[in-house]
């Protein structure tokens, strides 16, 4: 049990040093997927996993623009803005696949849905 935590706390440290791509939306906003009750920011560590999920949507054909951004700002600083309850999910339709959802030890406690409400 004590390996699986310190494989997702190393998993959480990468993400958190690493910049991803995050496709933006029709209103250039970072584009989000609902599953599972919850709303999740798309983020892929490179262009080639991002052309598998677009591949694994059916939209392959269509541009994806997307912006650059370090996974830690995503989580304290993206995430806790919102006014909707959301989690990331890195390379989603992808072998190496990651969520980070919005709880304690994630984001920021204001933004985590078992934290304090702010």
């Amino acid at each position: 049990m004590e390996q699986a935590r310190e494989a997702v706390l190393e998993r959480l440290a990468d993400f958190r040093s690493r910049v991803v791509l995050v496709p933006l939306d029709e209103r250039d906003g970072l584009w989000t997927a609902e599953f599972g009750g919850l709303d999740w920011i798309c983020a892929f560590s490179d262009e080639e996993a991002l052309a598998r999920f677009a591949t694994a949507r059916g939209d392959e054909d269509r541009e994806w623009p997307y912006r650059r951004v370090v996974g830690a700002r995503l989580l304290d600083e993206v995430v806790p803005v919102l006014d909707f309850p959301c989690g990331v999910a890195l390379n989603a339709a992808g072998p190496d696949g990651a969520v980070f959802p919005p709880v304690r030890g994630i984001v920021p406690e204001r933004a985590a849905l078992d934290g304090e409400a702010a």
